[in-house]
């Protein structure tokens, strides 16, 4: 007898398998190598017929840690093989483990450890799932989330998320007497057995641990082509299995009374779940989608209200068009499901709203449904547009392929007069120097699409490299009057079977491939594959294959790995950082150079923008360099030089620059050198708390305040418009005195000298001839400030009244301007155009503000700007409460300082508006108190004192 047989294993891990042979000592071994020795393995195998069994014995005749089982007959699931390992197991917890899987070393012990402590039924951590056919190592954390700190929870009521999203029963740890108490065993005879147990499992722990470490290595192949059981969604019966699960769940959650849980458990079903098999339904037949329609009609039709508002419009939308089989727009739909933005109907606009189709609008639900205004498909440009561009076409041989395909046209933003030319690019999904661009010869306008053909002489003009290039995705290009958009061919129902007579002359050779295959990627695209068709080719590429698996090629691949990986690090943001820190020391200043940045690269806007123009009205000789973000500038000058925010081109140019100017912040971690004079415009006086007078950094721990400190010291000069300035912002950011700019703000020049000119300033006319606005109505500026959520994260903007009864009340006494915060975004439908206008798109606010005769804000800092004009204001502070609980808190009570209406509801802040002369003389002298309180420093110079006394006859000055 083994000394360990007298022994309770801390932990017992059953392995099941089923014909998994070559795996399952991969798997064995993991568990055996834990840092935590002891443990005991219980393969549990579900009669497999490929020897497993046979490898089993051998492995536990191995180890006196290791005991084998099989079954008698095959399950067909997981659920028996692990209640079989489970019932002969002899430690005190219990994990479980796929024979294709492997355990992190330190799994058991994270797990043990966990439980001891706060004595939790059930260990859950972060499970990695590891593409295992990845040439770049591709993994993704599970849910990682959930799993960012240690936390434990006595009920799972307590993180909802926690059961509707992580169902897995293989990254936790059981205590095992706790699953015999409550009986607790998998589902026999059915898939999706995780689902169910995992539920119930959660549902009678006492107590759940959730750890940060990763405890379970989940390998994924995705280019199989037996796919496993959670991959065969195209199978109905799988489908039938997954509700069957699901409804056992329910009738548990509703019998406890877990309303909470049900709700979030259906919203995640139609998020999530319903997803999975909706993308596979353009490749699927009639029948087939018949039987699932009705299958899922089943289930989800008794699904609550709450549960479809909890959904996005494109997943609500998808889920009734399912319930309706309405195919034909149900696939379009799909299709934006799956390609985030992609816009994939025609769309049709009634009553100034925006609605998916025309079909179902006669029903008051599927109006709500189907109304996309919201989207702001119809405020986009052609070139800001993802079009859904479906292949209907696909005829070939040996010499290329005839392609034909219909883009999507919606609202007609492509007008029929519009000069217009295309071309398909084929490009190698894997980085290449090469792409090879085909002319579209025929394009025209049918029935809400752009029909187009071309004809693809592949064999002669397609030349891959071959073997690291063997996947190709076609692009359309298009040209619109001059404007540029690209989609993806959709395929749909194209059938592709049997494909692959094309040939291809790879510059390695035919040897490596010899055809080219078309196939659907896995967002539906067109894409096209390189094969071996012919024997010698066969022969070459198994020959190449075996020899990729030798050492040579796996010290080649090792090195090409570790080439990518120094690439990859030599982007990442610690090695921009340390190299920088080297410029500094290693490159010269170069003076005159001038890097500007505003609103962190978002914007050609604000004070950086006034000083810039100052510069350049007195063609004073300085190199300026601005920053943008994103991945194409726009709103900047032709002839400005530009450096995109965190490439290397910018981090030179901060590192050699003479000045840095900015409104927001450079990246916090960029040390600025002693020559570097850094001026700091600030972007609005302080109503809400900020810096170290806002709570949370108050409890910050030391380290993460000091750093934070070393940012805000590399400010030389620090812009305030008057005394509030300095007694809040001065003393929140800890700025010494001398280090004050009283200058008033650059931006705020023009407004000051609109306010002493009588007539309307240039850029408040050019703005309005650009808009459309009309000039013999008053203009109404609408500018609120963000929201956040209680995470932090930026809140969608949500009109707090319904702009088009504003519009229906007002528009025809005034033009009502929207300005949402940077941070927003927000789309008007159509039945408002010419009464309610976004200028959010607008770089500047500032010709904004000259075109307004009143301003409607919140707890905005533009209040403080707009005082200076001298025009009414109306303060919007519905939700008051709210916003100074959940928010910083700030510096005063707005509602006693406020220089205008205060006003909390609609109704009140429709009545205020409804005689804007009353609102101006009751309004004058507050404005003006406030614009003396807030900004006695702003005289309408303060771009060129600055540029005087750096830049001018002065000197520099620091």
């Amino acid at each position: 007898m083994s000394p360990r047989d007298n022994e309770t294993p801390d932990i017992s891990v059953v392995v099941i398998v089923y014909n998994d042979a070559e795996r399952l000592p991969t798997a064995v071994r993991s568990v055996l190598d834990q840092t935590l020795r002891n443990v005991e393995v219980v393969i549990a195998d579900d009669h497999s017929t490929d020897g497993s069994f046979e490898v089993a014995q051998r492995l536990a005749e191995g180890s006196d840690r290791v005991r084998a089982i099989q079954l008698a007959e095959n399950s067909g699931g997981c659920g028996e093989p692990r209640n079989q390992g489970v019932a002969i197991a002899r430690g005190r917890y219990v994990m479980f483990l796929d024979s294709d899987d492997t355990l992190e070393p330190n799994a058991c012990l994270n797990m043990l450890e966990a439980a001891e402590r706060t004595g939790a039924d059930l260990v859950s951590g972060l499970c990695l799932r590891v593409h295992i056919d990845s040439r770049e190592g591709k993994t993704a954390k599970w849910y990682a989330w959930l799993y960012r700190q240690t936390r434990t929870f006595d009920s799972v009521d307590e993180i909802p998320d926690l059961l509707v999203f992580d169902t897995l029963s293989t990254n936790k740890c059981y205590r095992r007497e706790f699953l015999i108490e409550k009986g607790l065993v998998f589902p026999r005879g059915i898939h999706y057995e995780d689902l169910l147990f995992s539920a119930q499992a959660y549902l009678a722990a006492s107590r759940i641990t959730l750890i940060p470490n990763t405890v379970y290595h989940w390998n994924v192949v995705e280019k199989t082509e037996a796919k496993s059981i959670s991959n065969r969604r195209h199978e109905i019966n799988n489908f039938a299995d997954r509700l069957e699960i699901h409804q056992r769940i329910d009738r548990i959650l509703v019998e406890d009374g877990h309303d909470a849980l049900k709700l979030h458990k259906d919203i995640k079903f139609l998020k999530h779940d319903l997803v999975l098999y909706l993308r596979e339904l353009p490749f699927l037949d009639n029948e087939y989608r018949h039987l699932f329609a009705e299958m899922a009609r089943g289930y989800i039709q008794d699904f609550p209200e709450e549960a479809y508002a909890g959904l996005t419009p494109i997943h609500r939308l998808c889920a009734y068009l399912l319930l309706r089989e309405d195919w034909d727009h149900l696939m379009p739909a799909i299709d934006t499901l799956l390609n985030k933005n992609k816009v994939s109907s025609p769309l049709v606009e009634r009553d100034g709203r925006v609605y998916w189709c025309a079909e179902h609008l006669d029903d008051p639900l599927a109006r709500r449904i189907l109304d996309v205004t919201d989207l702001g498909y119809h405020d986009k440009p052609v070139e800001k547009l993802n079009l859904r561009n479906e292949l209907t076409q696909y005829t070939e041989n040996p010499a290329g392929v005839t392609l034909a395909g219909a883009l999507v046209n919606p609202l007609g933003v492509i007008g029929p007069d519009a000069r217009i030319e295309a071309e398909l690019e084929f490009r190698a999904r894997r980085k290449s120097l090469q792409s090879f661009r085909f002319p579209v010869t025929t394009l025209q306008h049918t029935d809400g699409a752009l029909t187009w053909q071309a004809a693809l002489p592949l064999a002669r003009k397609l030349r891959p490299v071959g073997i690291v290039d063997d996947v190709w995705d076609v692009r359309m290009h298009l040209t619109v009057d001059g404007e540029h958009t690209t989609s993806r061919l959709t395929v749909g129902r194209t059938d592709l079977e049997g494909a692959g007579a094309v040939r291809v002359r790879p510059r390695l050779g035919r040897l490596v491939a010899d055809r080219v295959v078309p196939h659907a990627s896995a967002n539906g695209h067109l894409a096209f594959q390189l094969v071996q068709h012919g024997k010698l080719a066969q022969q070459t590429s198994a020959l190449v294959q075996r020899n990729m698996q030798g050492k040579p090629a796996q010290v080649a691949k090792s090195a090409v790995r570790k080439v990518a990986s120094a690439r990859k690090d030599l982007n990442s943001g610690p090695r921009k950082v340390e190299m920088f820190e080297r410029m500094i020391r290693l490159l010269p200043v170069r003076k005159g150079t001038i890097v500007f940045e505003s609103h962190l690269g978002k914007q050609y806007s604000d004070s950086p923008r006034a000083i810039y123009e100052e510069l350049r009205r007195r063609g004073t000789p300085v190199k300026a360099i601005w920053s943008y973000a994103g991945s194409r500038p726009t709103g900047f000058p032709k002839d400005v030089e530009l450096v995109r925010r965190w490439s290397w081109p910018y981090l030179r140019a901060l590192a050699q620059a003479e000045f840095w100017i900015d409104n927001q912040g450079f990246p916090l971690k960029l040390t600025k050198r002693p020559e570097t004079t850094y001026i700091q415009t600030w972007h609005g006086t302080a109503l809400k708390r900020m810096g170290f007078d806002e709570p949370q950094y108050r409890i910050k721990p030391e380290h993460e305040q000091q750093a934070y400190q070393r940012a805000i010291d590399r400010f030389d000069h620090f812009v305030v418009r008057g005394e509030h300035d300095e007694k809040t912002l001065g003393r929140a950011y800890r700025l010494p005195e001398e280090k004050l700019l009283r200058t008033g703000y650059p931006r705020n020049d023009a407004l000051v000298r609109a306010r002493e000119s009588a007539e309307q300033a240039p850029a408040a006319r050019e703005l309005a001839k650009r808009l459309g606005i009309r000039q013999d109505r008053p203009v109404v500026l609408y500018a609120p400030t963000f929201r956040a959520q209680d995470d932090g994260k930026v809140r969608k903007f949500e009109f707090p009244f319904d702009v088009e009864e504003f519009a229906e009340r007002f528009g025809d006494q005034f033009t009502l301007l929207i300005r949402t915060h940077y941070l927003n975004n927000v789309s008007l439908p159509p039945s408002v155009a010419g009464r309610v206008v976004n200028v959010s798109g607008v770089p500047d606010i500032t010709p904004v503000l000259l075109l307004s005769d009143v301003l409607i804000t919140d707890y905005s800092s533009v209040m403080f700007d707009y005082s200076l004009l001298q025009r009414p204001m109306v303060f919007f502070t519905y939700d008051w409460d709210d916003y100074v609980r959940n928010s910083r808190g700030t510096y005063f009570d707005l509602s006693e300082q406020a220089p205008g209406p205060v006003v909390g509801t609609k109704e009140e802040l429709f009545d205020v508006l409804s005689d804007l002369d009353a609102l101006s003389s009751g309004s004058e002298s507050k404005v003006k108190e406030f614009m003396t309180q807030y900004g006695e420093y702003d005289r309408g110079d303060a771009a060129a004192r600055i540029v005087d006394r750096f830049f001018g006859s002065e000197g520099e000055a620091r």
